[in-house]
């Protein structure tokens, strides 16, 4: 996985985790004085629309790494981070669909369903995520990447050291 892909990952997670939660704060805990408000805090709506415009590109972002990252390490039987790997890919799913829903469906039995199985699909891929960092991005594969874009860079910048040739020696054998 490239740093572009490892940071876009983690941005658009980010970006949507804060957003969800912010918008869950003015929802459902905020208590507006008005008895007769939509909404219960001003930046509501925004903190919505923000988080909409977001999740498509952590989508996005997620779909990017898949062939390279999830589906390598899968062939691969890597063993490192495989579990939280798992679980943050198999969450996915079901979040990106509870989100989807959450704008279309308009019984309210449903809706609420939906957004009660979003919030904890959301936490728990925010959790699966992390853990995977340190499951599988932990300092030996920080480490790693670090020598191997120092490697990269002194291949750019300066000719490699190569040995010096030894003559030939031209005699036949015999």
């Amino acid at each position: 996985m490239t740093r572009f892909e490892r940071w876009s990952v983690w941005i658009t997670s980010l970006a949507t985790l804060v957003t969800g939660v912010v918008y869950l704060w003015m929802k459902y805990l905020l208590v507006s004085s008005d008895p007769f408000a939509v909404i219960n805090h001003p930046w509501q709506p925004l903190v919505l629309k923000l988080h909409i415009l977001v999740a498509p590109l952590l989508v996005f972002s997620v779909g990017m790494v898949a062939l390279r990252h999830v589906w390598r390490h899968m062939k691969s039987r890597e063993r490192s981070g495989r579990r939280s790997g798992l679980i943050t890919v198999v969450v996915l799913g079901p979040m990106i669909l509870s989100g989807y829903l959450i704008q279309a469906i308009t019984h309210q039995g449903w809706l609420r369903a939906m957004v009660i199985s979003h919030i904890v699909i959301g936490v728990l891929y925010s959790v699966a995520l992390l853990a995977h960092q340190f499951a599988a991005g932990g300092r030996a594969a920080r480490a790693e990447r670090s020598e191997a874009r120092r490697g990269r860079r002194r291949g750019r910048h300066a000719a490699p050291l190569q040995p010096a040739r030894q003559p030939r020696d031209h005699t036949p054998a015999g």
